[in-house]
């Protein structure tokens, strides 16, 4: 059996994919949806010694494996149940296919991070400054062709399926600011802030003063400079900081919006009391996160793609854990959506500009690291599409003699002008 007749036994089936391979065999459906390229037999070695997506990955990041068509449905096939089901007298009969020597390890590309790179403990001040910097301080550029204009990078709010990728980003930090109750002169603290878009929408929309604060350098400095380009250094900052260094109190309200992903199970109550100890009486809370689809297990995924290739140290939890947490924090819980189709319109949108950029973003990036990227949005947008990752919104206030400064129902409706 040729490369590519073992690879649609393994990986094609009935669906319609086509295989070629390094060594002049090709295979599959005659009008595929996508195409599988095995450039270097070394593809076969990180997908038999790392079965499933590692592998997958692996192959893909080196450019030893390419993938023609779209690479979003071409990943729709590749998720399905079928893919893999093979008896185990048929995998014997790929092994032998490809040769002994796909069993011997291959090292891994040099854009994955390493079990056991993140000297120590998890989550601790110093390491979750190192995990950030590894993800966040790549190339502000480079995020800017991904993310856009707002260089907001957190699921965006469409308020129509005509709207752009910018209207939807604005419409969701302007949600944000309509949830917090937000009014001219009053104080916000803007955990995880990123590139400041929230730090700068509610400083020039609402006239609040705010806080932002990012273990992110580069973040911090090119958030600075806008604020300071547009005028709002006398309301807005951003600081490079850890949310936990934060001194100042009495805010009359906290967003978090992307930050709880970096948190961890373990630290979940010391940052729900945290932040709940820095909002003043009646004080509203908004977090703002990817999460599970249950509330079991720990949301650690230690050897797979994303943990390894993009965040570090990341952990999802279920909604429900973090409504517990703000719960237990003394915080009462008034509102919470699921976003979660919005987040996977916003990995599309944010696809497409990497692909529109991608001579650039090789350039400046390296075509390992925009494999990754390419790779992890995509494959993002598929998990929230098939509900295996969601995207949720919790409101929370800080009340005073059961007195929560909340309206009979809630609107969080733009307001219209009058006139």
């Amino acid at each position: 059996m040729n490369i590519a007749s073992a690879l649609e036994k393994v990986l094609g089936g009935t669906t319609p994919l086509a295989f070629s391979a390094c060594d002049g065999s090709s295979a599959g459906h005659p009008d595929p949806v996508g195409r599988i390229i095995i450039r270097d037999r070394r593809a076969l070695n990180y997908m038999v010694t790392a079965p499933g997506e590692l592998g997958l990955a692996r192959a893909y990041v080196s450019g030893y494996l390419d993938l023609e068509g779209d690479l979003h449905d071409t990943m729709v096939l590749l998720a399905r149940d079928t893919v893999g089901g093979l008896t185990w007298a048929e995998r014997l009969e790929v092994l032998r296919s490809f040769g002994v020597g796909v069993l011997r390890p291959v090292q891994p590309p040099p854009e994955e991070v390493r079990p056991g790179l993140w000297w120590g403990l998890r989550h601790s001040l110093d390491r979750d400054s190192r995990v950030i910097s590894h993800h966040y301080d790549v190339s502000n550029t480079f995020y800017e062709w991904i993310l856009g204009p707002t260089m907001a990078y957190t699921c965006a709010v469409y308020p129509t399926s005509e709207a752009t990728l910018e209207e939807a980003q604005i419409e969701k930090v302007d949600l944000v600011c309509r949830k917090l109750g937000l009014q001219p002169g009053q104080r916000l603290l803007d955990v995880g802030c990123g590139w400041g878009t929230m730090v700068r929408h509610a400083a020039a929309e609402y006239g609040v003063n705010v806080l932002g604060v990012t273990l992110s350098r580069q973040q911090a400095e090119w958030g600075q400079k806008l604020i300071a380009d547009q005028g709002l250094s006398d309301r807005a900052e951003i600081r490079h900081a850890d949310y936990r260094s934060v001194t100042e109190s009495e805010f009359d309200a906290i967003s978090s919006i992307g930050l709880t992903e970096h948190i961890g199970l373990a630290n979940l109550p010391a940052y729900a009391s945290f932040l709940a100890s820095k909002l003043k009486a009646r004080g509203r809370l908004l977090n703002h996160c990817i999460t599970r689809p249950d509330v079991t297990g720990d949301g650690v995924r230690s050897k797979g793609f994303i943990n390894r290739y993009v965040f570090p140290d990341g952990e999802l939890e279920g909604v429900g854990t973090i409504i517990s947490a703000l719960q237990n924090a003394g915080l009462e819980v008034r509102h919470e959506e699921n976003l979660r189709e919005h987040y996977a319109r916003t990995c599309a949108a944010w696809a497409a500009n990497l692909d529109a950029h991608w001579t650039e973003a090789v350039a400046e990036v390296g075509e390992g690291k925009a494999r990754v990227w390419r790779l992890y949005l995509t494959g993002s947008r598929l998990g929230f599409e098939q509900r295996r990752i969601e995207l949720h919104q919790v409101l929370a206030v800080k009340t005073e003699d059961g007195q929560a400064a909340m309206p009979l129902r809630p609107d969080f409706r733009r307001r219209v002008a009058a006139g």
